[in-house]
């Protein structure tokens, strides 16, 4: 049996691609900024940082990935190689919210993740309040995922993984706190003729 697990962490909620290991008790990370690419970019980052690391797919005990909130189909990418690459590799994947990363990082229960149109997501981990979205002054108090880099985030999704992975955790799945601003047509669809 290992010391150490060996996780891999990974996102792509904002305009970049985010990457930490956690290999022998060491994180290393690598961030790419980006703003459009990375469902292209994502699995070959991803190979070109596990082969810089000495480290193959085959070597992994667990992988995290970015839930969001942020850019919906960044998140999306994200989520959806964390589930082919789990299922593929017969290992756990768990996804960890900027919520949970923001907490761990300021060690505060109130934290923040900026939203369109002057909002921001709230989330009050003392008062177990699910994520809503509030005017971004309405919490001054609040620590702002801002605050952080994406760098900070991911390598925090690493060490979350390590103490909450198992074969037991739930898939990951997108957080969406709000609805998607797209809207079905109003016009009628077309008649198909027989």
């Amino acid at each position: 049996m290992k010391d150490f697990p060996a996780i891999l962490a990974f996102d792509t909620s904002a305009a970049h691609c985010a990457a930490a290991l956690l290999l022998d008790g060491q994180v290393v990370s690598r961030v790419e900024e980006m703003s459009r690419g990375q469902g292209e970019r994502l699995i070959v980052l991803l190979e070109e940082f596990l082969a810089e690391n000495n480290t193959t797919w085959g070597d992994l005990d667990a992988i995290a990935v970015g839930v969001g909130p942020g850019n919906f189909t960044g998140i999306r990418i994200s989520v959806s190689a964390a589930r082919g690459l789990a299922l593929g590799l017969g290992i756990p994947a768990m996804g960890v919210s900027l919520f949970d990363t923001t907490q761990m990082l300021s060690k505060q229960a109130q934290v923040a993740v900026p939203a369109p149109r002057d909002q921001a997501y709230m989330m009050d981990f003392d008062k177990q309040i699910k994520p809503a979205m509030a005017h971004k002054n309405q919490f001054a108090a609040a620590a702002m995922s801002t605050s952080y880099n994406a760098s900070d985030h991911v390598v925090s999704m690493v060490q979350i993984a390590a103490k909450h992975a198992s074969p037991e955790t739930p898939r990951p799945a997108p957080l969406y706190v709000r609805p998607a601003d797209a809207a079905p047509p109003r016009d009628k669809p077309p008649v198909l003729l027989p």
